[in-house]
């Protein structure tokens, strides 16, 4: 007996679920934000132990207005944060160090900025596939119900999108998850330089900051 193959058209599957082009968009829509973020962080990126050494030598030698301009020139959240805390120098130091702590929190924002999305991402990207998954179900039993007496093929459409939607939301949220937990990583790891070289910086200007200096000549 000859069995003829049957062959599911992708393009009909696609254009019947509209989950299949939700996920699919959503899939670029990771894409676009992790190649975006990871842009940002590598246009950030700086050696803070080097920078604050930087920042030491104007603040002994006195030179804040360099120091200044040397944070303005150099790139990352970290120089914004110490550019905060060299403008503010004249205040008292638990002044400083909230103003630089207001500074820090403006700059976590802008770390974490689209990261949400992925976030989102990785948690709902299941569902959604399981809700093109019972409606392609949904769908292969209404087509058989439509079709008595026709063969398999009736019912091949349905079963291809509700198989296609599970393998789209598993995909989508996956990679969402690796990537959301690989920057948060990344924004923890600044958040914490931002607040060493805070703290750096307020040592640093007690015991060499203008001040510092007319107490140990006098």
């Amino acid at each position: 007996m000859e069995h003829s193959g049957y062959a599911v058209d992708y393009m009909q599957v696609l254009r019947s679920s509209w989950v299949i082009v939700l996920m699919l968009f959503l899939s670029i829509l990771v894409i676009g934000v992790s190649i975006e973020r990871w842009f940002y962080f590598l246009r950030t990126k700086l050696d803070s132990d080097i920078f604050i050494d930087k920042i030491k030598n104007y603040i002994i030698d006195g030179n804040y207005e360099e120091a200044i301009n040397f944070c303005k020139k150099s790139k990352g959240t970290i120089p914004i944060v110490v550019r905060a805390g060299l403008e503010n120098r004249q205040l008292p130091r638990d002044e400083i160090d909230k103003i630089m702590e207001t500074v820090r929190m403006e700059q976590r924002v802008n770390l974490e900025r689209y990261l949400g999305v992925l976030g989102t991402l990785g948690n709902t990207a299941p569902f959604i596939g399981l809700l093109g998954t019972v409606l392609g179900i949904i769908k292969a039993f209404r087509d058989l119900a439509s079709s008595a007496g026709a063969g398999p093929e009736v019912v091949m459409v349905g079963i291809a999108e509700a198989l296609i939607a599970t393998a789209f939301g598993l995909s989508v949220a996956i990679p969402a998850v690796i990537l959301f937990n690989y920057f948060m990583k990344k924004v923890k790891n600044i958040s914490v330089e931002m607040d060493a070289v805070s703290k750096r910086l307020i040592i640093l200007m007690a015991n060499y900051g203008e001040g510092a200096h007319g107490r140990k000549r006098g």
